[in-house]
């Protein structure tokens, strides 16, 4: 049967009747509306049972009054439920993370002072060089034999993140490829921040031509903070080609392109950054001299 909202609920069923026969409600009170509770039969020997007289109606048994018996409660009757203290909400799984800022300038460490440990501190590095200088590949070994969480970020990686509408310089560099660059470049400083707030390093690597100071060092120095430490990987012109040429997808460059962007990038010869020639080092021996050039970068901080 349907009732209004808001209307009274309907009478509870007599006991013995309907579909829920023995169903008491919570709230029932012996006196209440519902009337008093039924009073149970007397004990053997009690007025009224077998053995016991029966006065006459309207007359006062010769004993004193009888007191009042507890209510029985029906055979189905449950008890209120306990009252309980609210349940906080659920939090499990959330972690609070610092925001990330820009990275300021480490300070010099005192005269007295040994020399910092590169390997056991959080840093941001960006590491500069032409395509086939072996950045990617000096990037990863060097984060992955920390002895503190790093991470590494490359641009390439971030910028081939779009794939449908992805602008390749190879086709062509114009104001789309410039955009899509510029925005792989700001999102790598996010992550480099959000990183470093956090406890966990960063190596970034990068194509940053000297002749464009505004879009090259001025946009990661914008992105991540003046405390990011550049490197500059240079090898010689013919390491660089044959790097190359074992490179595959839009990765690989036309040898023009390849010595185009090395001729670029040796106007970073007095620059005052760090440049580590690494034309006659494998990974491994290039990860322990930017360690090494990185200690002298923290001790004596690059202006840039």
């Amino acid at each position: 049967m349907q009732h209004a909202v808001g209307s009274p609920l309907p009478p509870p069923h007599e006991q013995g009747r309907g579909p829920h026969a023995g169903w008491v409600s919570a709230a029932h009170h012996p006196g209440g509306p519902q009337g008093p509770a039924p009073v149970p039969p007397p004990p053997p020997g009690h007025p009224g049972t077998a053995g016991g007289s029966v006065p006459p109606s309207g007359a006062v048994p010769p004993s004193g009054p009888v007191p009042p018996s507890a209510p029985v409660p029906p055979p189905h009757a449950q008890p209120p439920a306990p009252r309980h203290a609210p349940v906080p909400p659920e939090t499990t799984g959330h972690v609070p993370l610092p925001p990330g800022g820009l990275v300021g300038v480490p300070a010099a460490p005192p005269a007295s002072a040994p020399a910092p440990d590169p390997a056991a501190t959080t840093l941001a590095v960006l590491l500069i060089g032409p395509a086939g200088a072996g950045k990617t590949s000096v990037a990863k070994f060097w984060a992955d034999h920390r002895r503190v969480p790093t991470a590494h970020i490359s641009l390439d990686d971030v910028r081939e993140w779009v794939r449908s509408g992805f602008a390749d310089p190879q086709s062509g560099w114009n104001d789309h490829s410039e955009a899509q660059y510029r925005l792989a470049r700001r999102t790598c400083g996010f992550a480099a921040r959000n990183f470093l707030a956090n406890g966990i390093s960063c190596i970034l690597d990068d194509a940053v031509f000297p002749d464009r100071p505004v879009v090259g060092l001025g946009g990661w120095k914008r992105h991540v903070g003046p405390g990011l430490l550049p490197v500059v990987l240079l090898p010689g012109l013919d390491v660089v080609l044959e790097r190359n040429a074992q490179r595959s997808g839009n990765r690989r460059l036309s040898d023009e392109e390849v010595a185009r962007i090395h001729g670029r990038m040796a106007g970073w010869y007095g620059s005052g950054l760090p440049i580590i020639d690494n034309s006659q080092l494998d990974v491994p021996g290039t990860a322990r001299l930017l360690d090494e050039v990185l200690a002298r970068a923290m001790a004596s901080p690059p202006s840039w």
